[in-house]
């Protein structure tokens, strides 16, 4: 059987948990406009880490592409992580809190980070 992103190659339909534990976002929050960049991470693994500093590293070959880091792991970790890396300052990076844990489901993730990037009319490019 297809995992989920295969059988439906569009952006998923997903509700994120945002840092200010108030505010969510949902796949009507995902940009029409620009690429969509989708990364699965857990705080405090080490090639996530490495991986956004990377990414902030380049963040200017980003800054058409909407980012969307997406954690399952406990609330207060993904803040900390936030706050570490001042993701706040990047308009295009948005993170949140799977708490449905639908996003390692919908993919079939088995290694972290995991990235799924989509184009503009939100389609799926590719998986890695």
């Amino acid at each position: 059987k297809l995992p989920a992103y295969k059988r439906f190659p569009t952006l998923p339909p997903v509700t994120l948990l945002l840092t200010d534990s108030a505010s969510h976002f949902s796949k009507g929050n995902f940009s029409k406009k620009e690429q969509v960049l989708i990364i699965l991470f857990n705080p405090e693994c080490e090639h996530c880490q490495k991986e956004t500093e990377e990414l902030l590293d380049s963040i200017d070959h980003f800054k058409n592409i909407q980012i969307v880091m997406a954690t399952m792991m406990p609330f207060s970790e993904m803040t900390a992580f936030y706050k570490k890396y001042k993701l706040a300052k990047y308009h295009n990076i948005v993170v949140g809190q799977d708490t449905k844990y639908f996003l390692p489901v919908f993919y079939m993730v088995s290694n972290l980070p995991y990235l799924a990037l989509y184009n503009k009319k939100g389609e799926l490019i590719t998986t890695f």
